[in-house]
């Protein structure tokens, strides 16, 4: 249940379109839900904007569905994040409008509730292999209500290519870098454009970036101005950074 949804209700019950019974029950599991092996936050979407976003790793299958599917009860859209194609069929049998986004890893339903972004988000990687983790953040972009763009392989090796895109860059009004190696895309991206980078290493690269571990401590001594870093792989985080950013003008 969002802010619209729970206007809706009020609105019915002061109006007379609907029982306090009624009411009554569909507030039921209102804010929180217990379930045994979680308590669903229903009351987030009111206060934050998007409801509760599941992470399946580290559940069981049935747990992560029963999630899904109570989630998904409640009307608005849904994000499940980290999940594999098995789970997302598991899901659907209880969800059946629930879709499925393979490179991004992601089970969602996108219903058109969330509020639109002021601007764009641009998304963009230093090589192929960063995709995984910024198919991650666009669709996470997306599912909030943000208009995205892609921008891909522009990583620091051939850093003329930087030059054929550099007026989609500064129109966005966040980017998100994902990157590599030694993580340096978000230092030159950030010294070209205006507004907030928002940086994401990855655990891309050979022995010495120890998994991401170089990208990140690169990340974090940029020499740019207005650089955020969010944990290694965590393109889920930084579109969430970035969606609150690109909706900070909306009511």
């Amino acid at each position: 249940m969002n802010r619209a949804t729970l206007e809706e209700l009020l609105r019915a019950v002061a109006q007379g379109d609907l029982e306090i019974p009624a009411a009554l029950e569909r507030l039921r599991h209102f804010p929180v839900e217990e379930m045994g092996f979680a308590r669903i936050d229903h009351h987030r979407a009111v206060r934050r904007g998007f409801p509760e976003v599941v992470l399946c790793e580290g559940k069981s299958d049935a747990q992560a569905a029963a999630i899904i599917e109570r989630l998904a009860s409640h009307g608005g859209s849904l994000l499940a994040t980290r999940a594999h194609s098995g789970l997302y069929a598991l899901a659907r049998e209880r969800v059946p409008e629930l879709e499925w986004d393979d490179e991004g890893r992601i089970a969602f339903l996108d219903r058109g509730d969330a509020p639109r972004g002021v601007g764009r988000v641009v998304v963009v990687t230093a090589g192929t292999s960063d995709l995984p983790v910024a198919a991650e953040a666009r669709r996470t972009l997306a599912v909030m209500g943000n208009e995205v763009e892609m921008i891909v392989d522009v990583g620091v090796a051939g850093i003329h290519r930087l030059a054929q895109v550099d007026s989609r860059l500064r129109r966005a009004r966040v980017v998100i870098v994902v990157a590599g190696m030694e993580g340096a895309l978000a230092s030159v991206v950030a010294g070209l454009v205006s507004g907030p980078v928002i940086a994401v290493p990855t655990s891309v690269g050979y022995g010495a970036s120890f998994g991401g571990i170089a990208a990140l401590l690169g990340m974090l001594n940029s020499c740019a101005a207005g650089v955020t870093v969010v944990n290694i792989d965590n393109g889920f985080g930084a579109a969430y950074a970035a969606s609150q950013i690109n909706h900070l003008d909306l009511p």
